[in-house]
């Protein structure tokens, strides 16, 4: 398996307005995007496509399992 997908950090704003929140989960720029949450760009990594459900977001629980899969 070859670290082919750009994935970012899921981010929304905080209550104020300004401060980001991470949620938790990773996703494609085009998932983020059409959900209406933000991209944390400086989080940019890299994880093989078949890690990718069909919402776009990342399977956490591959990236628990094979921590060393992801590329930072």
């Amino acid at each position: 398996m070859r670290n082919d997908t750009p994935v970012y950090d899921v981010v929304h704003l905080g209550p104020d307005g300004e401060a980001r929140r991470g949620i938790g989960s990773l996703g494609t720029r085009e998932a983020i995007k059409r959900d209406g949450l933000l991209i944390d760009a400086a989080s940019l990594a890299f994880c093989p496509h078949e890690w990718i459900d069909s919402s776009g977001y990342v399977n956490l629980e591959l990236v628990r399992k094979f921590p060393l899969m992801l590329a930072l």
